[in-house]
C-alpha cells in the first residue's frame, strides 16, 4: 500500500544517531525528523530488538501526529517530530543504568531541541528519576523558551500529572480516552450499538490498560486480552477493573484474580478472537502477512505504534477490515501533555478527557469522511490530512533544520 508522501523540502531526518554504551554494548538510537521553532517531540522507548529503522519510523510518526493536532486557533504550539530507543530489555538488571547514560549521552538534545517522556517499555516515572540523575532539569525543557510564562506552566503539567483516577493516572488514562473514543467514532459511524460490539486487546500496559476501562465504561464487551504470559479470554466479558488492579508495572496480570470463567489461551489468541474490535496496544510489528489471517474483527485501531505491518494492512483492506492508523489513534496522549502545558487545558480529568474525547471525535471523522471521499485507506487520509497542514505550519513559524 503506497503512502502519500509528506509535504517536506528534505525527506531525509534532521538528525540520526546511534549510541553505544561503553560498559554493556547496548546500542541506543535518537531520530530527530524535523524541527518547529527548533523544537521537537517524542517519546523514548526501551526494548530488546529496538532498530534504528524502528526509531526513524517512530521519528516521521510523530510529526504527522503533531501536524494533525495543529490548530491555528489553540495556545499549543505544534512541535516537529522525534523518537528516542534503546536496544534493551527493559527488565534486565542493567537497563535502569544504560538507561541514565543514554540519557546523559544526549543530554544536549533533550536541553535544546528533543522534549522526551515514556514509551514502551518505560514509564514517566522512571524516565523522569533517570533524567534527574543524567542531569537534565527536566525531559521537556526544550520547549520551556516557547512558553509564555514557564513556572506556571510547569506547576499545571505538574499538578496535572499528580492526578488519579479510580487509581490510574490521568496521563495513564488520557492516552487510553483517545483510542477508546477514535474506536467509539469508527463504530457510531457504521451504526453499531456500543452494547453489541465486542474488543480484543494486546497489552494491559499504559495504553492497553487505559484503553479497556474507556471501552468498557462506554458499554462494550472486552473477551480477550493478552500480555506476556499469554492471552486471557472470557466470550461472555472479562472484569477489567479486576484485572487492572492485579497488573504488575509492565502490564503483566497475576493470574490469581481470574474468575472460573476465564480462560488462559495461548499468546497469540487474541488476534482470532471474536470480536468487533481489535486493539493492538503493545509492541511494534505485532499483525504481519501471515499472522493478520486470523483476524476476524471489523476495525483494527492501533493504540501501539506501528503495529500493523504495511502488506499486512493490504491484505486486511482487501478483506473489508478497517485499520485505523496509529498517528492518529495514540495520538491522544502526545497532545495532552501540549494542551496541558500550554494552558488549552488546566490540570483537571474531566477537562481533558473532555477536550480529548471532542478533539479525537473531530480528527478521526475528518480522516475517515477523507478516506470516503478520496476512495482511500484512514492511513493514506491521515498523511493527505498532515501533508495539507504541513506547509500551513511551516509558512506560521518557518523551517528550522
Amino acid at each position: 500500500m503506497a503512502a502519500i508522501p509528506m509535504t517536506d523540502p528534505s525527506p531525509a531526518p534532521l538528525v540520526s544517531l546511534t549510541w553505544t554504551d561503553h560498559i554493556t554494548g547496548t546500542r541506543g538510537y535518537l531520530v530527530v525528523d524535523r524541527l518547529v521553532r527548533g523544537v521537537s517531540s517524542g517519546g523514548l522507548r526501551m526494548r530488546e530488538g529496538c532498530t534504528l529503522a524502528e526509531v526513524t519510523g517512530l521519528a516521521r510518526g510523530m510529526s504527522m501526529k503533531e501536524a494533525l493536532h495543529f490548530d491555528a486557533d489553540a495556545r499549543y504550539i505544534p512541535l516537529g517530530g522525534a523518537k528516542g530507543g534503546i536496544d534493551c530489555d527493559p527488565r534486565a538488571p542493567e537497563a535502569y543504568g544504560v538507561l541514565v547514560r543514554f540519557l546523559r549521552a544526549v543530554r544536549p538534545y533533550v536541553e535544546h531541541v528533543w522534549t522526551t517522556g515514556e514509551d514502551l517499555g518505560l514509564s514517566q516515572d522512571l524516565v523522569d528519576r533517570a533524567a534527574a540523575e543524567a542531569g537534565l532539569v527536566s525531559t521537556i525543557q526544550a520547549v520551556y523558551p516557547l512558553l509564555h510564562d514557564e513556572a506556571v506552566a510547569r506547576r499545571r503539567l505538574a499538578d496535572a500529572f499528580a492526578l488519579t483516577v479510580d487509581g490510574i493516572g490521568l496521563d495513564e488514562l488520557v492516552g487510553g480516552c483517545g483510542v477508546a473514543e477514535a474506536a467509539l467514532v469508527a463504530l457510531d459511524r457504521a451504526g453499531t450499538d456500543h452494547r453489541d460490539a465486542r474488543v480484543s486487546l494486546q497489552g494491559l500496559g499504559t495504553m492497553g490498560g487505559a484503553t479497556a476501562r474507556f471501552l468498557s465504561r462506554a458499554g462494550l464487551t472486552v473477551v480477550a486480552v493478552a500480555d506476556v504470559k499469554g492471552t486471557i479470554a472470557n466470550p461472555a466479558g472479562l472484569d477489567v477493573e479486576a484485572l487492572l488492579a492485579a497488573r504488575d508495572a509492565y502490564g503483566t496480570v497475576d493470574r490469581g484474580v481470574l474468575r472460573e470463567a476465564d480462560q488462559e489461551l495461548p499468546a497469540d489468541a487474541w488476534l482470532a478472537a471474536d470480536a468487533d474490535v481489535l486493539v493492538p496496544a503493545a509492541v511494534s510489528y505485532a499483525v504481519d502477512a501471515s499472522n493478520q489471517a486470523s483476524i476476524r474483527a471489523r476495525w483494527v485501531v492501533e493504540a501501539a505504534n506501528m503495529p500493523v505491518l504495511p502488506e499486512a494492512e493490504a491484505l486486511l483492506t482487501a478483506r473489508g477490515i478497517t485499520v485505523l492508523p496509529d498517528v492518529v489513534v495514540n495520538s491522544g496522549t502526545n497532545a495532552w501533555w501540549w494542551w496541558t502545558l500550554f494552558g488549552d487545558v488546566g490540570a483537571d480529568a474531566e477537562e481533558a478527557f473532555g477536550h480529548t474525547r471532542r478533539s479525537m471525535r473531530a480528527l478521526v471523522g475528518r480522516v475517515l469522511e477523507r478516506a470516503e471521499a478520496d476512495g482511500s485507506t484512514p492511513r493514506e487520509a491521515a498523511h493527505a490530512l498532515a501533508a495539507e497542514r504541513l506547509p500551513v505550519m511551516a509558512e506560521r513559524f518557518g523551517w528550522y533544520r
